[in-house]
């Protein structure tokens, strides 16, 4: 058995038919966790005891000759920014350091429970998930399994090295700016940010992030994606935003996978400098879709300029929301200085300046609106530069040149609300993985998943980070 290659689906089928038990997935779950978690550092919290409960129900249930759920046994890691009945939701955050065990799942959590999974524990993000590192002052680093002195990215970084581990073949992520996009593509995961509103974000609290954040399953490949989709989107009353479930069945759209006639090249997406090595691995991958018949046309754009101080507008605002009360915690300077930073900016932040950076999302929209008119896809490079050394702080590299915005690829499609997958096409002469991204028209889910299923199967990286 072996996470970073069998197939959830695989797997999850085997349970089901008695040839394998939830309490052997389980079991082997949690030997890789403390065989390989003192390494990278993914896990911050296992419950070893009651995840072999929840696996010998549902072999209970097997066993009667009930149906536990199409994710049946499947270990999940959720990301510490998502509720997990038993488990704090300490958001990366010494703040809450000391918050009490969640009394209650949050609705993505809950959906996953109920097709089967078994939640092993949580796993690390940076403070509030507000950055591309996955490092904070309470559960520190999260590195690399494929270069353990480089970046795993973030802000579901934890989530991504559990994945490339082999610890669990079935992760949680949040994505309000790249944070499933970035850490799946430095740690060779296909990653999947669906529509805002598809996966609800509802339960007693607004959401942290206004509409920029989508919450979603993190797997190796888009098939076990597509197949964890399936159980979790559709609407819930208490988000005001989810939307309705698409008829189609997201399982079986990447059984009929193929790439469209037409797909836009946007390499820099009109405003990114973009390192030599990540565009030399996307434009290898620009030649599989060719040599699959699709006419790739290169774009100068869409976009004019970089939308970042648009969409910290929003960030800032959020976390001044959601963190500004806290100023005078006895642990509040452990924070991350830059965010400390936001969260002042945010606090002197006016209506119209919230506004204007809303309007900023409309036109980016409508930018998006126009070239969908002639190509079915947009494609770009994951991320700027390859997810970064570690000894650089936050920053990453581009052409050799430090740089703090190396991510500046993936949060205009948070900020449009649009479907965006990526898919590994190779790695840096590091080692470390390099992702190209295939963004969708609105609710367009169904037409990014073929897409990225079709391009994964023709590249064919079946490469595993080493142990």
């Amino acid at each position: 058995m072996d996470f970073r290659r069998d197939r959830v689906t695989a797997l999850a089928q085997q349970v089901r038919s008695k040839e394998l038990s939830a309490t052997e997935l389980t079991q082997h779950s949690l030997r890789m966790i403390e065989e390989r978690n003192g390494d990278i550092n993914a896990f911050v919290a296992v419950d070893a005891e009651k995840a072999l409960e929840q696996a010998a129900a549902i072999d209970q249930i097997v066993a009667s000759g009930g149906d536990p759920g199409p994710l049946a046994g499947i270990p999940i890691g959720v990301k510490d920014l998502e509720d997990a009945a038993g488990f704090r939701t300490t958001n990366g955050s010494p703040i809450f350091a000391d918050a009490p065990p969640a009394p209650t799942d949050s609705i993505l959590i809950g959906r996953l429970r109920q097709a089967g999974c078994v939640v092993i524990g949580k796993t690390n993000t940076p403070d509030f998930g507000w950055t591309a590192r996955t490092e904070n002052s309470l559960f520190g680093l999260t590195l690399n399994p494929w270069n353990r002195e480089h970046s795993a990215g973030g802000s579901s970084g934890g989530s991504a090295a559990a994945l490339a581990a082999g610890m669990v073949p079935l992760a949680t992520g949040t994505d309000g700016g790249g944070s499933i996009r970035i850490p799946s593509a430095a740690c060779g995961l296909s990653g999947m940010k669906s529509s805002f509103g598809r996966v609800p974000s509802g339960g007693s609290q607004p959401p942290n992030w206004l509409d920029l954040s989508t919450k979603g399953p993190m797997a190796r490949s888009i098939n076990d994606i597509a197949a964890a989709l399936e159980v979790v989107v559709g609407p819930d009353q208490s988000d005001l935003s989810s939307l309705p479930r698409p008829e189609a069945s997201w399982r079986d759209a990447v059984v009929d996978a193929h790439l469209p006639a037409r797909v836009g090249w946007a390499p820099t997406l009109g405003y990114a400098d973009v390192d030599r090595e990540v565009l030399t691995a996307c434009e290898h991958a620009l030649v599989a879709f060719e040599e699959l018949g699709v006419e790739v046309v290169e774009i100068e754009g869409p976009f004019e300029k970089d939308c970042v101080n648009e969409w910290l507008t929003i960030v800032g605002a959020c976390l001044a929301r959601s963190l500004s009360e806290h100023s005078e915690h006895p642990r509040y300077a452990e924070l991350d200085e830059t965010l400390q930073l936001i969260i002042q900016g945010g606090t002197h932040m006016s209506a119209i300046d919230l506004v204007n950076a809303f309007d900023a999302s409309h036109f980016l929209n409508l930018k998006l609106v126009e070239l969908f008119h002639s190509v079915r896809i947009l494609v770009t490079p994951t991320m700027a530069g390859v997810a970064p050394p570690t000894n650089l702080g936050g920053n990453g590299l581009i052409n050799g040149e430090e740089t703090v915005n190396w991510v500046q690829m993936t949060y205009p499609f948070n900020m449009t609300h649009s479907p965006a997958a990526t898919v590994c096409v190779g790695q840096s002469s590091t080692g470390v993985p390099i992702g190209i991204q295939l963004i969708g028209p609105q609710h367009a889910d169904l037409v990014v998943l073929r897409a990225a299923a079709a391009l994964e199967a023709a590249l064919g990286f079946e490469s595993v980070a080493a142990f």
